[in-house]
């Protein structure tokens, strides 16, 4: 498996990716699918898939929003990167630009419920600056559950997302919450 180091992959999100919040997204999205792999008993090289899978996401976003994920694909595959990481970027984009992938795996369905429900928890965060560790999970839980907080956040993939990874949303909330202290 073709694989970027961790410190490959993050000079790729530094190349491709200018704004400063989809950096940090993209750490928050890499974060999670770590977690979530580690949960699951990934050895270390599923472990770096998920990462890296997480961390490039959204590499092409910055430059290409109207087409995402289409030139990320196009790079993965030229890439040489694994499948299964291609097959997640292009499923977490469902409804996105036309596509229309669902996810086959649990490291598809990990990155579609985890990359809108980190932007749930940046909105929280500005609003209530709080280390990650410190979040309840209820009060999380309480702003997903309010469609006009951070109202361009898909509430509907990320339960998609959920419903595929086999958890349901309030265990996903709470496992972010832990997922996410090691952030700060």
């Amino acid at each position: 498996m073709k694989l970027p180091t961790i410190e490959e992959a993050h000079a790729l999100l530094d190349q491709h990716v200018a704004d400063e919040y989809q950096r940090h997204h993209a750490r928050m999205v890499a974060t999670a699918m770590l977690g979530y792999a580690k949960k699951f008993g990934e050895d270390e090289q599923g472990q770096l898939l998920w990462y890296v899978t997480g961390l490039l996401h959204d590499v092409d976003f910055d430059k290409h929003p109207e087409t995402h994920p289409a030139q990320s694909l196009g790079w993965f595959k030229e890439w040489g990167y694994p499948d299964e990481l291609i097959h997640a970027v292009e499923a977490h984009a469902y409804g996105y630009n036309g596509f229309t992938t669902l996810p086959q795996t649990k490291l598809a369905a990990a990155l579609m419920a985890c990359d809108e429900m980190s932007g749930i928890f940046y909105a929280y965060k500005k609003m209530n600056p709080v280390p990650y560790a410190q979040m309840k999970a209820s009060s999380v839980k309480k702003k997903f559950a309010t469609p006009t907080f951070a109202s361009r956040i898909e509430r509907p993939v990320i339960v998609r997302g959920c419903e595929a990874l086999g958890v349901t949303v309030d265990e996903h909330i709470a496992n972010l919450v832990s997922f996410f202290a090691e952030l700060e």
